[in-house]
């Protein structure tokens, strides 16, 4: 059987259809263009799956196929966290292991920080194979204070239409201010100020950044003294302050936060949805309260 009907190795099948324009022409013909399966296709020759440089999306392909030559076993139940940064074809590896059983689905579309980020939840629903699942929208929020959560809404209509903006169960409406910085060195000594400032209350301080003003700020932290953590670090009752690159942002939190320059933080991203995002993440990290500082003009979109 094995000489007429050889066994298929998943990974080996993929790695063809990346690396042969033949191979996938032949098979591709009416599905992909001639310029999709030219974009997919890999540069250079790969000599084995095993030194092949594999992403985290080629090992869906690879699951996909590999449910082709062996049905995936199934599950009773899976829970899905965080599901809004998921791509279509990371939904389908997850409806395979639930494709008999049920599903829990969580995530906020507001956050979705990857330019696959899921658009709607209906959409979800159908790469998972559950198009015919209850979706229920959470709209009370506990963590964020009001007047931070408000400011951060401001940007719902330009990355989750038609999502209902969150209201803050807590009556206290927490610390916010948005402050201008002024000259090249200026700015920097006024975001340490800012920190400086929030250090003196009780509690753990993020200032959180562009990924490539981190260095800069680094710097001005180390020059006034200021002892700093890396997201991930215990803070210490010596250390409170962490500096957190925006793109790590997601997930964390902190009593009070210092956001430096919104429009770097969207700038910092491949397109302005997924910049916009990246920002509603940041500026939600806040647990007591938030100073926005800024020197470059605020995204038209907060103002």
């Amino acid at each position: 059987v094995k000489a007429v009907w050889p066994p298929v190795d998943p990974a080996k099948l993929v790695l063809r259809l990346l690396t042969d324009a033949d191979f996938l022409a032949a098979h591709a013909e009416g599905i992909l263009t001639e310029d999709e399966q030219k974009t997919i296709l890999w540069a250079g020759p790969v000599r084995s799956v095993k030194s092949a440089r594999w992403s985290a999306a080629d090992a869906v392909l690879v699951d996909e196929a590999a449910d082709l030559v062996e049905r995936t076993h199934s599950l009773g139940h899976v829970v899905l966290d965080e599901a809004q940064d998921l791509s279509p074809m990371q939904y389908r590896a997850v409806g395979r292991r639930c494709s008999t059983g049920s599903a829990t689905v969580l995530g906020d579309l507001a956050q979705g920080t990857t330019p696959w980020a899921t658009r709607t939840w209906e959409e979800a629903l159908a790469h998972l194979g559950k198009s015919e699942g209850v979706i229920e929208e959470l709209t009370a929020g506990f963590r964020v204070p009001t007047d931070v959560i408000a400011y951060a809404s401001r940007l719902l209509p330009h990355i989750a239409p038609g999502l209902t903006p969150v209201a803050s169960v807590r009556e206290n409406p927490g610390f916010f201010e948005i402050r201008t910085t002024e000259g090249d060195t200026a700015g920097d000594a006024d975001v340490v100020a800012a920190c400086e400032e929030l250090l003196r209350n009780e509690g753990s301080t993020g200032l959180i950044a562009a990924d490539a003003r981190v260095p800069a700020l680094a710097e001005a932290l180390t020059a006034a003294g200021l002892t700093y953590l890396s997201p991930g670090e215990e803070t210490t009752a010596q250390t409170r302050l962490t500096l957190v690159p925006a793109s790590l942002a997601k997930g964390l939190e902190y009593d009070y936060v210092v956001l430096d320059e919104p429009q770097a933080v969207v700038d910092g991203e491949p397109d302005e949805r997924t910049g916009l995002r990246r920002l509603y993440v940041s500026l939600t990290r806040a647990v007591s309260g938030l100073i926005v500082t800024h020197k470059t003009a605020l995204p038209a979109q907060l103002v």
